[in-house]
């Protein structure tokens, strides 16, 4: 059996979501199966194990996408598990698992800032009703998520109709060695961490205004922004008294004493396929404040403090309400992290790919 993992969706630099699951999943299910990587460039390599096994493909908003699979078909390709649902798929002669990680941007259209013009205007067309979602998973001989929530909106939406396997995400190895340090310096500001993008959907509008109201606070945001978006946040930090900190993107190791020094993780998203950075922030005793929505029910559990999506003043009040009980949140938090494993969502990926063959 020739199997290959769509490798193509781990962004060079710093990891995003999808990225994360990608180089995360290989790294453990190469240690389960003789699995093949496809690459579009050398820098997708950095992130998965030393000497990989591995073959260069197109990039994935390439046009020679629509061939793909054929090309895959004369490699001899059996089964091709994709971290994601975009993988071509026409005149494929393999077992194709697609991944689906939320429904997000049938709600909220806007397209990443990094796609390609191009990419953009299909991104858009795409999403205007979910009959070419439908019509694309048609290809899956099976069908991924990562969380039981967005498992729950797909069969709600008859977007896939057969079963749907749930393969968690997980925390990379770096964020789990060493001992967390759980103390706080007396009188230091409570640093409020942010990790992920800033699309509209993501609401830090609501985080800049509740660490106003919060005493003493810092928010800090760690994802890399472009200069118009930063400069809309720190015009709102300015109205509103809120501090705030620009970190521009981190590496990992930096990140990491970022949350050594941090008292909560916090978000304010409005929707979600899962939440990576609550347990990078649990597995460093970092509990977390959050929007009341489904999927970060799911994963935090009792480690975080809930509010009202949109409601800054909710949102001030959990942040207030989990800083007076950190101590007991923090050790929710480590005992939380401990139920989500890169080596058992592998597991999972294996015993799937095993019953296609």
């Amino acid at each position: 059996m020739s199997i290959f993992f769509d490798a193509r969706y781990i962004r060079p630099g710093y990891h995003d979501g999808i990225s994360r699951f990608s180089a995360n999943l290989y790294a453990e299910a190469l240690k389960l199966i003789p699995i093949t990587a496809i690459v579009s460039n050398q820098e997708q390599l950095k992130h998965l194990p030393v000497n990989s096994p591995h073959i260069f493909e197109c990039d994935v908003q390439s046009p020679r996408e629509l061939t793909f699979a054929r090309r895959m078909n004369r490699r001899g390709a059996t089964v091709i598990f994709s971290p994601m649902q975009t993988t071509g798929s026409s005149g494929k002669k393999f077992k194709l698992i697609l991944t689906i990680h939320d429904l997000i941007y049938f709600r909220y259209r806007t397209p990443p800032a990094r796609f390609k013009p191009f990419t953009r205007a299909i991104w858009r067309a795409y999403h205007l009703s979910f009959w070419p979602q439908r019509w694309l998973l048609r290809s899956a001989d099976a069908l991924v998520t990562v969380s039981q929530s967005t498992a729950r909106e797909l069969r709600s939406t008859r977007m896939y109709t057969r079963p749907i396997t749930v393969i968690p995400n997980a925390v990379s190895k770096a964020f789990l060695e060493g001992r967390p340090k759980q103390d706080q310096p007396e009188g230091a500001a409570h640093r409020l961490i942010y990790m992920g993008t800033y699309m509209g959907y993501k609401d830090v509008e609501t985080l800049v205004k509740a660490s106003a109201l919060v005493a003493n606070s810092e928010l800090h945001l760690v994802s890399a922004i472009e200069p118009m978006r930063r400069q809309q946040l720190q015009d709102l930090a300015n109205r509103s008294g809120a501090k705030l900190v620009f970190h521009g993107g981190l590496p990992d190791s930096k990140y990491i004493q970022l949350l050594d020094s941090a008292s909560l993780v916090v978000s304010a998203s409005k929707a979600e396929g899962f939440g990576i950075p609550i347990l990078e922030g649990f597995a460093r005793g970092v509990p977390a404040v959050l929007s009341d929505i489904s999927v970060f029910r799911e994963i935090a559990g009792d480690a975080a403090e809930f509010f009202a999506p949109g409601d800054s003043d909710t949102c001030a009040g959990a942040i207030a309400l989990a800083l007076d009980q950190r101590a007991s949140l923090s050790a929710s938090a480590q005992s939380r992290v401990t139920e989500f494993s890169w080596a058992e969502s592998a597991k999972r990926l294996v015993l799937l790919i095993e019953s296609l063959s």
